[in-house]
């Protein structure tokens, strides 16, 4: 399936920026959520690039400060210790006030793929048994009194 980039940004207004170029023509919209994004991007394909939407998929890009509005499970402390980073200086990057350069970009999504790495290798466990070799129960079907 053909991947089409769509590149993700963060407006002040917490509202989320995107934008597509096909063929030299740039396409922007803007929306509240990133699914409601896509629907409005893949109209606008098939209405001025006659794109049918199930003949692609977007390659979703983010500039730090979408992505660290969108992903708000990803702690900010973290990614930058990780990164060698300063604090404040990765709370700049995701606030949009400054930008990293390519290389500092690079490191930093190289700490979150390793996080994401490290997160597929998580296994969990109840009761004192790996989810692994615990078996689910299906419920019982309720029986129905008599009033």
């Amino acid at each position: 399936m053909k991947k089409i980039l769509l590149i993700i940004e963060k407006a002040p207004d917490d509202q989320l920026w995107g934008r597509v170029t096909i063929d030299d023509n740039l396409i922007t919209d803007e929306a509240t959520s990133l699914p409601a994004l896509q629907r409005k991007m893949k109209k606008h394909l098939n209405d001025f690039h006659d794109l049918k939407p199930l003949t692609y998929d977007f390659d979703l890009t983010y500039d730090l400060t979408a992505l660290f509005n969108e992903k708000k499970y990803l702690n900010l402390s973290e990614v930058a210790s990780q990164a060698g980073i300063n604090r404040s200086l990765m709370a700049q990057y995701a606030a949009g006030t400054k930008f990293p350069s390519v290389e500092r970009a690079r490191e930093i999504e190289k700490v979150i793929h390793e996080l994401g790495r490290e997160l597929m290798e998580v296994k969990l466990a109840v009761k004192g048994r790996s989810l692994k070799n615990t078996k689910t129960r299906t419920p019982k079907a309720r029986q129905k009194t008599k009033a």
